[in-house]
């Protein structure tokens, strides 16, 4: 058994917290948040304790920390857990600033072989199938790629504005999922943004739906489509196309009941929330997570892939800005 503790007792905190506490090699041993009710809450729910940041870190005992706390202290406690020679398993993204985490890499160092980055995407059994049957040759070469990833509604403003904006937010596992797929450096960034959904998003600095379009140095190309408000559900697809055809993931409904009637057909809600339509994902993170833990296994998603995934979020801002491509 693997001594694990939480950062962070929100919503997907709970959700990582619950999946450790139920993992067989791993034990849930502190829960940590600034919100002490939040934090004695899940901790109770769990079977866990409630400790300080100071306390885990200085804790031979724990082996490793699960970051889940708010964007802005992602990368100060892995540079800590580093310093204390404990694993990591840190939620998107790294930091929001490039520069920063461009200049602290250095620090990471003494555990990128076991830091692993919370892009859950790369663990769906769906999207997993779909990259394997891509890289045995199944279409060809791939030549184009479409992402379409709409959130159901908006999340609060008091969110948005400590997000880092919808690219470095919402768009950044889209990023990660065209790397994942394309499997090339993307050279050039084009997006193009505008605040429709709401304008109190607007009025906090961000914006809520854009258009994306990479491209890798070979001439291989991405388009991302997002929304923060889609008004039918969680819609989260991609489209592959290569030279001998095409390669499909679509939506996840919430039963597979279907109706025929003299109205026509019907088919059951599309799953309505992140944390549901990737429930599998996260479990498989845990596994894979405890399989690092236990030298088995080399991370997945990692440190590289976060600084490559915040370069295309900080590009497309840049694009969106000036209207121009951002050549990487």
């Amino acid at each position: 058994m693997f001594n694990v503790v939480l950062l962070g007792a929100g919503r997907i905190g709970a959700i990582h917290g619950r999946n450790i506490a139920n993992h067989p090699a791993l034990y849930l041993k502190y829960v940590v948040d600034p919100i002490g009710d939040a934090a004695t809450r899940l901790a109770n729910t769990l079977g866990a304790e409630v400790a300080s940041t100071d306390q885990v870190f200085a804790d031979p005992a724990i082996d490793a920390v699960v970051v889940a706390s708010s964007t802005d202290t992602h990368l100060d406690h892995c540079l800590s857990a580093a310093k204390a020679g404990k694993a990591v398993w840190c939620e998107k993204p790294l930091d929001l600033d490039l520069d920063r985490l461009n200049e602290k890499l250095p620090e990471l160092q003494p555990v990128a072989d076991r830091l692993l980055l919370g892009f859950q995407r790369r663990f769906d059994p769906n999207f997993r199938a779909l990259h394997n049957r891509l890289n045995a040759g199944e279409i060809g070469e791939i030549e184009t790629m479409h992402i379409i990833s709409h959130d159901p509604a908006p999340p609060p403003v008091s969110y948005i504005a400590v997000s880092g904006g919808l690219f470095k937010d919402m768009t950044i596992h889209d990023f990660d999922m065209a790397r994942w797929m394309l499997g090339e450096k993307i050279s050039q960034v084009y997006a193009t943004a505008s605040n429709l959904v709401d304008p109190a998003i607007g009025q906090a600095g961000d914006v809520d739906m854009a258009k994306i379009i990479l491209k890798t140095e070979s001439g291989k190309m991405c388009v991302i489509s997002n929304t923060r408000r889609s008004g039918y559900g969680y819609d989260q697809r991609v489209e592959l196309y290569g030279q001998g055809g095409r390669l499909a993931v679509g939506n996840m409904v919430e039963t597979t009941v279907e109706s025929w009637t003299e109205k026509g057909a019907a088919a059951d809600s599309f799953e309505n929330f992140f944390l549901t339509r990737y429930a599998s994902a996260y479990e498989a993170e845990a596994d894979h997570f405890a399989n690092i833990l236990a030298g088995q296994d080399k991370p997945l998603v990692g440190i590289s892939d976060g600084v490559a995934a915040l370069e295309l979020a900080v590009a497309a801002a840049q694009s969106a800005t000036t209207g121009n491509v951002v050549q990487l």
